[in-house]
Parts: structure tokens; C-alpha cells; sequence
């Protein structure tokens, strides 16, 4: 099943130093039309705002996802593990390299806008008329329906499901390293090649051998670090609030039959829910902030304000609430209106706990979530927290406070009009 290339392709990485593609379908892949539009996909959304080198790509990332997934099969080539089906390594590869295919600008908060999900994307651009899809084919006809069903989590071979989807898998391991390389941080680093040695094929899972555990341990803590330092920070989530409000305001005005003075056809058929697969491919963060810079000369002055915002960093003040009160919360929604303000609009009350981040859930037993299990030198499983007090002290930890957001300058020229209340707790 495995072509080889004549001379090994070498990509130079600054996480993984070098990351090598022997596979013709792999160098194929990369050299698709939706592959390469992972280049203009940022892999950390609107974090360069707060963390100015976080510039990196999905592209970058997918290429590091695959050469630990490379990695990880390699080693369990050299040892000669049995219970690793050598048969399956073109396709954990290729789940690998794709799995994020199909991500969209800012995706987290187009997802929520618009409600879809990068993975259903993902399996549109593998199954659908794409030079992925092609590609696949020239494998086995039914080989891009395996592919997708590795990202769907339905393939019947779940140790090949938990290298690309899991609680410790070659996704979360280089997105981790990737992003705090980036971001410019240490406390996101843990030792990989340590990990990459004691993980173990056993019964068709992946296990980590009981010596580990303290590597394992290090790059939970290391992933928690990160959650709470980098993808919770408070001036990120305000940059995806105020973006969010422009998808949300040109939907809206789109419904109303507004007219905008510019609108592409990808755009179009996102705001209209016809959006094909064709039309997702030619979305990506150069056309959308095109948008967003022409769309600042729009009539509509909200559109225009967030716009505004987005693209010259002028972001919504936060300040923490050590509890969500909704009298207050009610009372300052009428504040807003009576100063001109949209309640709607112009405040947003945020957690992290709402966020899809988990640390680590033991006891899960899943295709999305298996749980750590430790292997002993009797054979023998153990599920990594009943072991790991460090794990333990942080396995469903939320320390979240609530935020609430607002555009400061439009609510100071009017603070005199405020309550007593709202001014201290703004402190205007």
C-alpha cells in the first residue's frame, strides 16, 4: 500500500527540527489545492491579537501532527509489536495529516455563529469532488470512506482512532508544543521523545508504560498551563467576542434583506446557509478580513464599529465578576439602552468553564475520550489518575471567573448617567 518517494522530502520545522515524508500519497496530499489553503488558516485564531507571534498555520500544525503520528508508528515498527496492525499505517497517517482539513477562518467562532463543525468539513473535503479525494482514491477506492471514519471516530480499529483523537494523542502533543513555541511561552513544553518511547500498542489501545507516568504528568500539567494561560486569556476572548458580533450583525442583516455596499459569493452563502463545499474551500482569513475592511464603510453602524475594532485591535474592556448577577446584569441592559448602547451587542458575560477544554476525565471510555491507562510488567491496565495525585488535583479543576466585556469608550462619555452601582463596578 505504501509508494515511496524516490528521495525523501524533508520540511525544517522549528518544533520537530525536520519532518520527513517518504509516501508518495502523503507528498500528494500536501500538495493538494485544500491542503495548501491551510497556509492562510491561522491555528490559533484571533490569539495573535494578544500573543503577537502566534502567526503560525494550520498548515504547520497538520504537518506536526503527522510526523509524531509518523513517529509514534515508527517506533512501534522497530520494536516489532504485535498488537500494532502495520496494515493500518497509511491510513493513521493520512487521518493524521487531514484531520483538520477542514477548519475555516476564525473556525471556533464561525462554528458558533453559524453552527458547524470543522470535522463534518473535514469529511466534506475528503469525500467530495477535491484533489484530496482524488488522491485517496488512487489508494483503494475505499479508501477516503476509511479516512473519514478515522476523524468521524467510527473506524474499526480504535488504537487508530486514539493516535489522532484521544486524551493524549498527536494532535493535543504538537498543538501544545506549537503554540507555546509561538505564543512565546515555556510552561507548555513537556518532554515528547520521553512519551513518544513508553507508548505501548496493547489490545488495540495505546497505552503508556508504567514507567512514564511522570512524563505523562508533565504534559497534562503542561496542557493545563496553557488552557488557562494562553487559550482562556481574557484579551483573546475578547477579540473572538467582538469578531463574533460581526458574523453575528451581518447574519442578522442579511435576514432583513440589507443590502451590502460588498459581498463576496462565499460570504454570501455562509450568511445563507447554502454554503458548499466549493464555496468553504474559497473561505479563508485573507478574504475575510478583506470583508471586514470593506464593510468598515458600511451604512450599518454597528457592522462598521466591530469591524473597526477587529482589524485595528480596539477591543472590548473586561473586568471579573466573582458571581453572574442577573439583577445587576438585567438593571445594566437597561443602562445600556437608555444611554444608546445595544444590550446585545455592546455587553457579553463570559466563563471559561463554558469552554470545550477538559485537562483530562478519567474513567471515560470512548473513541473521542479513551482514558490514560498505565501498563505494568505484569500486563496489567491501571487508569493514570487512580495513580497520579498530581492528576488528580487537576482533573476537573475550573478556576474560571466570569468576565464581563463592553466597549469602554463608548460607555465612559456617558457615565454620569450610570448608577452609582454600575460606575464603582466599571470603575468609571
Amino acid at each position: 500500500m505504501f509508494r515511496q518517494l524516490e528521495e525523501e522530502k524533508v520540511f525544517k520545522d522549528p518544533v520537530h527540527q525536520s519532518i520527513y515524508v517518504q509516501d508518495a500519497t502523503i507528498w500528494k496530499l500536501i500538495n493538494t489545492p485544500e491542503f495548501q489553503r491551510l497556509r492562510r488558516i491561522r491555528q490559533l485564531g484571533t490569539s495573535y491579537l494578544t500573543f503577537h507571534g502566534a502567526e503560525h498555520s494550520r498548515f504547520s500544525h497538520s504537518l506536526g501532527v503527522y510526523e509524531i503520528t509518523r513517529k509514534i508508528i515508527s517506533q512501534f515498527e522497530r520494536n516489532g509489536y504485535s498488537d500494532w496492525p502495520q496494515q493500518e499505517k497509511l491510513v493513521s497517517l493520512c487521518a493524521a495529516l487531514l484531520h483538520d482539513v477542514g477548519h475555516g477562518p476564525f473556525s471556533h467562532s464561525i462554528e458558533q455563529v453559524f453552527d458547524t463543525d470543522h470535522e463534518d468539513w473535514t469529511c466534506e473535503v475528503i469525500l467530495g469532488n477535491t484533489g484530496v479525494n482524488r488522491v485517496l482514491r488512487e489508494v483503494s477506492a475505499d479508501f477516503p470512506d476509511k479516512v473519514a471514519s478515522v476523524i468521524r471516530k467510527t473506524y474499526d480499529k480504535p488504537i487508530v482512532i486514539s493516535l489522532v483523537s484521544s486524551q493524549m494523542d498527536a494532535d493535543r502533543m504538537d498543538y501544545l508544543l506549537r503554540d507555546a513555541y509561538f505564543t512565546g511561552v515555556h510552561y507548555g513544553t513537556f518532554d515528547l521523545e520521553r512519551i513518544l518511547r513508553v507508548l505501548r500498542p496493547y489490545k488495540d489501545k495505546i497505552v503508556v508504560k508504567e514507567s512514564g507516568m511522570h512524563a505523562v504528568e508533565d504534559y497534562l500539567m503542561s496542557r493545563y498551563q496553557m488552557y488557562w494561560q494562553i487559550y482562556f486569556h481574557p484579551v483573546t476572548r475578547s477579540s473572538e467576542i467582538v469578531l463574533r458580533q460581526i458574523f453575528r450583525r451581518a447574519r442578522e442583516l442579511y435576514a432583513e434583506g440589507y443590502e451590502f455596499g460588498f459581498m463576496l459569493p462565499p460570504l454570501r452563502q455562509l450568511l445563507q446557509g447554502t454554503l458548499s463545499v466549493e464555496g468553504y474551500l474559497q473561505l479563508d482569513e485573507a478574504l475575510v478580513q478583506t470583508a471586514f475592511g470593506q464593510w468598515m464603510e458600511e451604512k450599518d453602524e454597528l457592522l462598521s464599529d466591530f469591524c473597526r475594532r477587529f482589524l485595528n485591535r480596539v477591543l472590548y474592556k473586561y473586568i471579573p465578576l466573582e458571581q453572574r448577577d442577573e439583577t445587576w446584569l438585567n438593571g445594566l441592559r437597561d443602562e445600556w439602552k437608555s444611554i444608546g448602547l445595544h444590550p446585545d451587542y455592546h455587553m457579553e458575560v463570559d466563563t471559561p468553564i463554558d469552554l470545550p477544554y477538559d485537562v483530562y476525565k478519567p474513567g471515560e471510555d470512548s473513541p473521542e475520550k479513551p482514558p490514560i491507562l498505565l501498563l505494568d510488567d505484569r500486563e496489567g491496565l491501571t487508569e493514570i489518575a487512580s495513580k497520579s495525585e498530581i492528576i488528580q488535583s487537576i482533573t476537573g479543576l475550573h478556576r474560571g471567573k466570569y468576565f464581563l466585556y463592553y466597549p469602554e469608550d463608548l460607555v465612559r462619555p456617558h457615565a454620569s448617567k450610570l448608577s452609582r452601582l454600575t460606575r464603582e463596578r466599571l470603575s468609571l
